[in-house]
């Protein structure tokens, strides 16, 4: 990989620190594209019926995406520069600290995270996602993750803008069981025993492992762990057959028909917990008053998943003609979701359209020391620039909790 190692060398240097990368796009084959990621109409199928409508875009990922009958770098961000292409994940191998800073490069020798646009026209199962000990008994990683619904992207709401989580108090761990032995029954019954949630956009969830979720119809901005495990719970969506298959993939073979082991799978007292909002419901919290010097940074994910920081991210709206330095203390991918302007050297600009396999200017990644010395950002439009970035775990030490919304 030398010459990857040279390429994003010389790509860091033309680019001031920031990678351009491509859109990157995902299908999943048991679900419904909600047809609002500004891609073609013509090429939601692009990659074939067989492998499932596209409704995901990753942003600045080096996670593949598991995926029945993928190639292996589907997932995986990729990095345009003067006519070459090549993965972040293999520039990450590459340089290193570089990159993502030397605590990320020390702790865990890649970058541990991504996020994606989520983007379907009903519900999906309600499912859960492996945590750290139960996924390494399959070869895995964990996976918290979080949610935010940004207002750009999300225009109509489509056909379930809810979202049932965790468990309703009092279910017991035998309602459970019962429901999974109804698989085959039609509709398994497992939404009687969960509560729904109306989704409004400009606000997010925090979702640790093991708590079961089953996400609804608005474009969802999603920081996550770098994984893709899962578990479906859940026998039938808007009349379509989940595979038993999507439950037990990511757990071990001997376990597939085991209902007691699948429901201790659950971290119990977290899906039937009474203040299940309190705990997980985020607002967006102003990082500083700057509103008078034409930008407003916002939290819009932040908080502790079990007692750790495992990513964190914040929306930046700029004000038409005006310019900041943006410093932050750690790497970052960054998605434009409104407005025109720079970042650095490297422009931006919102698409409205986009054909499959198109080069956008949309997405970049910022490397640590890029972050840490500040690139400037400008509006360069008639409107707001409105920019989502997501951090790598403990990269914000001085983000808020969850609940501190209600302090303001």
């Amino acid at each position: 990989m030398a010459d990857v190692a040279k390429l994003a060398s010389d790509a860091l240097t033309a680019g001031g620190g920031i990678f351009r990368l491509a859109p990157n796009w995902v299908p999943r084959s048991f679900l419904q594209p909600g047809r609002r990621l500004k891609l073609h109409p013509a090429d939601y199928y692009a990659l074939g019926m067989n492998r499932g409508g596209i409704d995901e875009r990753w942003f600045g990922s080096t996670t593949p995406a598991a995926n029945e009958g993928a190639p292996p770098d589907e997932g995986l961000s990729y990095i345009e520069f003067e006519g070459s292409r090549f993965t972040l994940r293999d520039a990450v191998a590459e340089l290193g600290a570089t990159i993502v800073g030397d605590s990320i490069w020390d702790k865990y020798s890649r970058w541990p995270v991504y996020s994606k646009f989520f983007d379907n026209m009903g519900p999906i199962p309600h499912h859960m996602h492996q945590n750290e000990e139960q996924a390494a008994l399959v070869g895995q990683e964990g996976k918290p993750e979080s949610y935010y619904f940004p207002p750009q992207m999300n225009a109509i709401g489509d056909n379930f803008p809810y979202t049932f989580m965790g468990l309703e108090p009092g279910t017991t761990k035998q309602d459970v069981i019962d429901c999974l032995s109804r698989w085959n029954d039609g509709d398994n019954g497992i939404l009687d025993l969960s509560k729904a949630y109306r989704l409004k956009p400009g606000t997010g969830w925090l979702i640790p492992p093991c708590v079961l979720h089953a996400p609804g119809s608005l474009v969802t901005y999603e920081p996550q762990w770098g994984s893709d495990v899962f578990g479906m719970y859940q026998s039938l969506v808007e009349g379509r057959e989940v595979p038993w298959s999507l439950l037990t993939k990511d757990f071990p073979e001997e376990k597939h028909n085991d209902l007691e082991y699948l429901v201790e799978a659950l971290d119990w007292e977290q899906n039937v917990d009474t203040h299940f909002k309190d705990n997980h419901y985020l607002e967006p919290i102003p990082v500083a008053d700057t509103a008078a010097d034409g930008y407003v940074d916002r939290w819009i994910v932040y908080g502790d998943v079990n007692g750790k920081q495992c990513f964190t991210a914040k929306e930046l709206t700029v004000d038409p003609g005006a310019k900041l330095t943006l410093k932050d203390t750690g790497a970052y991918g960054w998605i434009t979701v409104q407005g025109e302007g720079h970042i650095g050297k490297l422009r931006l600009q919102t698409p409205a359209m986009i054909r499959f396999g198109q080069m956008t200017e949309d997405e970049v990644f910022v490397t640590a020391s890029a972050a840490a010395e500040g690139v400037v950002v400008e509006n360069t439009g008639s409107e707001p620039l409105v920019s989502l970035r997501y951090f790598g775990p403990d990269a914000n030490p001085t983000a808020p909790a969850v609940g501190d919304h209600k302090k303001r």
